[in-house]
């Protein structure tokens, strides 16, 4: 999950600490963004700014990087820092004189996890998605080079699938994995397919290679769907579209599976629309940041 999924948490650790300050409406902090007549605790505000960068970087970062990359005063990030450090949140590493992620923020990213939000919000869409459409549907998320399965609906009547809770598939091969992975960066592909090793094969279809998986990864973000045709279950095919979280980063995917001989081709890219909305409006439902399919 996205470290920005904590962040509600912290205000109940860290607010009392830093002394309110009433902000008007029209006034604006120097990223430009409005401060809403509700905001009385900016320190607060740059304090999960700087979280939330350190949990984008690769590594620690030096204060002086933190405050130049977003453009808080430096006196204000050693502030911040010393006391993010003080509750846990943030570890010091005196050596490198650089800041990174401490146990405490660890533990709120885990107690998030444990009280499973994202499949309870997803939950009763999954359910009027397969209504909609009359096919199984399900909500997956990356893990490692495999997609986890945390929710299936099944449709009336519909056949068992492998794609059931608890399991893992190679993110490759699967629609739900395809439009997590056409979310990545290059880099962070290329990390979790180093070599031919990686891509592991379950019907002798689907990419072997990186550079095959590329174009395909090329093609869901052209499209804004993701698809995948008989490579996971001889037979059945699946459309898949991600969810984003505020960072625009794919933190799950929904998806729809069926019998190939059921929708005809030309048919999917109507039924990656309908569960395009499905996805949209989880997106909102954990603060994240819309779609950009076909072009829209």
């Amino acid at each position: 999950m996205g470290f920005g999924q904590i962040v509600s948490g912290i205000q109940d650790i860290v607010g009392e600490q830093w002394a309110p300050v009433v902000v008007d409406r029209t006034e604006r902090c120097r990223t430009g963004e409005t401060v809403g007549a509700s905001s009385k605790v900016p320190a607060l505000h740059s304090g999960v700014r700087i979280l939330r960068h350190l949990a984008r970087h690769g590594g620690p970062m030096p204060a002086a990087a933190v405050a130049t990359e977003l453009g808080l005063p430096r006196s204000t990030v050693y502030h911040l820092l010393a006391e993010l450090e003080r509750e846990g949140l943030v570890v010091h590493l005196p050596e490198e004189r650089r800041y990174g992620l401490g146990i405490g923020a660890f533990e709120l990213g885990t107690a998030y996890t444990r009280q499973a939000p994202l499949s309870r919000l997803t939950r009763p869409l999954l359910h009027r998605l397969v209504d909609d459409v009359g096919h199984g549907a399900h909500l997956a998320v990356l893990h490692g080079r495999e997609v986890l399965y945390l929710i299936e609906e099944r449709a009336p009547g519909s056949p068992s699938l492998v794609t059931d809770v608890g399991v893992r598939l190679p993110a490759h091969l699967t629609a739900s994995g395809r439009a997590i992975l056409a979310g990545l960066e290059a880099a962070q592909v290329r990390a979790l397919f180093p070599d031919s090793s990686a891509f592991s094969d379950r019907h002798g279809a689907g990419p072997r290679s990186l550079s095959a998986l590329r174009p395909m990864l090329s093609e869901v973000r052209r499209h804004g769907y993701a698809t995948e045709y008989g490579e996971v279950t001889p037979g059945f095919g699946s459309v898949g579209v991600a969810a984003r979280d505020h960072t625009g980063y794919p933190v799950a995917a929904v998806a729809v599976t069926f019998a190939v001989d059921s929708v005809a081709q030309e048919q999917w890219p109507t039924l990656a629309a309908r569960i395009g909305r499905v996805s949209d409006e989880l997106t909102r439902r954990i603060g994240g940041r819309p779609n950009d399919r076909g072009g829209r």
